[in-house]
């Protein structure tokens, strides 16, 4: 646990990175990026001073991003073949990579056979699999997303099968898993996971995203922490929600550290020189057990890109990444990062969130940036192993 602590983990959009389409414009389609042409690009993330690689969703999947799951057990066609993720899984370790998989056990697309099945067949055996409140046009969802039914993985079946798919993928060698909306399944889902995965696997590294922004009115409906109708009053503190898992899984995505940043950042402040600033961060990263991974990031595929705040200053981002470094916690870097990318429309909804989610430029490559990551990065892994 304590090596992945010095993670710095490079997030990956499949579909965006490479083999890319030429003269391709950013739409909500498939654009043609796919496992084989990644493999191709570990000796780049490997110059770079990457030792952990997080994939977005590569099951098959009705949607570019690949969180629209038709069948959990199979790569989507788009990004490749089996063969062609053993291979990038293979190459990653020879270049002492690890892989992280996104895992996304709350719900799957609508097309999904077993759902589709269920809605069909009055006696199906899925009807159990999922929550309908009124069979077939009313079942609990995704937040309020109708094209993504909400699995009962307190179902019996339904939970088995979910846990048979998280050790098959596990079998080809991933290290582990970024898992999906975890305030949607059950604390009781996620002691069995955790225990299941752990018994077979007890290297996988496994963290969670717990977000709270936007649970409200009837998305409460949706999700299963603790003290909703509390929460459905007051709000919800992001640090609380976080503190909920610490014992169901090896760490959680830092987003109440994001927030931290990111106030910050938008006020113009000082970073190093602001004592109030740290003694904030201090006090939250002392709310957590000694070994309990806090991933932490600046941004993400859901959010602005840090640099909208810094409104291109790299000289900023550089010295927020390498305030992030300098905790003894994993950091997360977002592909493009490293190229100076940020959107010029800001995320409000589903549809804006593409100008995050650009094809990767690889013919502009903004070496000056790329090569001061690099040593911030290599700073990091000399300082780990001494």
């Amino acid at each position: 646990m304590l090596s992945f602590k010095h993670a710095i983990i490079y997030q990956i959009f499949i579909d965006r990175f490479s083999g890319c389409r030429k003269e391709v414009k950013n739409t909500p389609d498939f654009l043609g990026g796919n496992l084989k042409s990644l493999t191709s690009k570990i000796e780049y993330l490997v110059d770079l001073g990457i030792n952990t690689i997080w994939l977005t969703p590569f099951y098959e999947t009705s949607q570019y991003h690949g969180y629209h799951i038709t069948n959990f057990m199979a790569v989507d066609p788009h990004f490749g073949s089996i063969d062609d993720l053993k291979e990038l899984i293979d190459k990653a370790h020879a270049n002492s990579i690890k892989v992280i998989a996104d895992f996304v056990p709350n719900h799957c697309s609508v097309d999904h056979p077993f759902f589709k099945d269920a809605i069909e067949n009055k006696h199906s055996r899925y009807r159990e699999w999922f929550y309908f409140k009124k069979w077939p046009q009313k079942y609990l969802c995704f937040l309020d997303v109708k094209v993504l039914p909400k699995l009962n993985l307190d179902f019996v079946d339904a939970r088995n099968y979910m846990l048979g798919v998280a050790n098959y993928w596990l079998s080809f060698g991933l290290d582990g898993y970024r898992v999906d909306h975890i305030i949607g399944p059950s604390h009781d889902f996620w002691r069995c996971f955790y225990s299941t995965i752990k018994r077979n696997y007890p290297d996988a590294i496994i963290f969670g995203e717990a977000w709270g922004k936007d649970i409200k009115g009837k998305r409460f409906n949706t999700v299963n922490f603790n003290r909703k109708i509390w929460r459905r009053i007051v709000g919800i503190s992001q640090e609380n929600l976080q503190l909920e898992y610490c014992k169901e899984f090896d760490g959680i995505l830092d987003f109440e550290l994001n927030k931290i940043l990111l106030k910050n950042v938008r006020k113009g402040k000082d970073l190093l020189g602001n004592k109030k600033f740290l003694r904030k961060v201090n006090r939250h990263l002392n709310n957590y057990p000694k070994d309990f991974l806090l991933v932490t990031f600046l941004d993400n595929h859901d959010m602005d890109r840090f640099l909208r705040y810094c409104k291109g200053d790299t000289t900023a981002l550089l010295q927020y990444i390498s305030f992030l470094l300098s905790i003894d916690q994993p950091v997360v870097i977002y592909y493009g990062t490293e190229n100076g990318v940020f959107n010029n429309v800001p995320v409000t909804d589903l549809n804006t969130d593409l100008f995050v989610r650009e094809p990767f430029e690889w013919d502009h490559i903004n070496m000056n940036l790329y090569n001061k990551l690099r040593d911030l990065f290599l700073a990091r892994k000399e300082h780990s192993s001494k």
